[in-house]
């Protein structure tokens, strides 16, 4: 399929896997293989902004990956604090804004004031939203979430018996983001790992071997052509 020709998804969501494995096979240490994650990354930002996609979520720190060692995580934090001022640069020279989701409370203080800044920074960009998806998990959303709307109907703000998806959906931290369209995951895996459960109901999926660093623009490309060879379940064709 000619690129000009492709139907390009409104929301893209990519499960970021591999770093890893990258960094095994070539016989790096593993913060190397996760800071080709983030140079692999600032490259598919930049491209997925050119093909016009209005949405990039990708699933950057998850909850459960404060469970890896000490040593790893400190790099990761590491990485953040680099590559939040590396994004800035890339966001405004695409026209990207950034937004969060997840609990941030919990990363330093440094980080949630960098991260804070970026998104300030980039809040008056009118192309495509970068949603960056950090010390998140869908569980833990859904939690807060109930938590949110328990509370109001304590509060006799709202009927537990009124509570409809929509009202679910605008208390969740994607509620000014639409729900994926297509949903990518690299390194062969073929899981959702706690990555937005509730809003991937109709999503389609597409899975490929290639480790993260590994994925540029045209594996992009493959991931949309297969979408745009799906006949859609919900809401009819492409």
């Amino acid at each position: 399929m000619d690129e000009k020709d492709l139907v390009i998804p409104r929301h893209v969501a990519i499960i970021l896997d591999g770093n890893g494995r990258y960094a095994k096979a070539h016989k790096l240490p593993r913060r190397l293989g996760h800071k080709a994650g983030c140079e692999t990354l600032e490259q598919i930002v930049e491209d997925a902004a050119r093909l016009g996609i209005g949405y990039l979520t990708v699933y950057a720190f998850s909850t459960e990956n404060w469970k890896r060692s000490e040593e790893e995580v400190g790099s990761l934090m590491s990485l953040f604090r680099y590559y939040l001022k590396k994004l800035v640069k890339v966001a405004m020279e695409n026209n990207v804004k950034v937004v969060s989701i997840g609990d941030t409370s919990r990363f330093d203080e440094d980080i949630r004031e960098k991260l804070g800044d970026t998104i300030k920074q980039t809040s008056a960009n009118t192309g495509m939203v970068f949603a960056v998806a950090i010390n998140y998990g869908s569980r833990d959303e859904i939690k807060r979430c109930v938590k949110k709307l328990a509370a109001k109907a304590a509060q006799g703000l709202i009927s537990p018996e009124d509570i409809t998806e929509e009202m679910i959906s605008r208390e969740l931290d994607t509620a000014d983001i639409p729900d994926p369209d297509l949903l990518i995951r690299t390194a062969g895996e073929q899981r959702l790992s706690n990555f937005l459960l509730w809003q991937s109901a109709y999503t389609e999926f597409y899975y490929t071997d290639v480790l993260w660093p590994d994925f540029h623009r045209p594996q992009l490309i493959e991931a949309i052509e297969s979408y745009n060879k799906r006949e859609r379940r919900f809401g009819g064709r492409l």
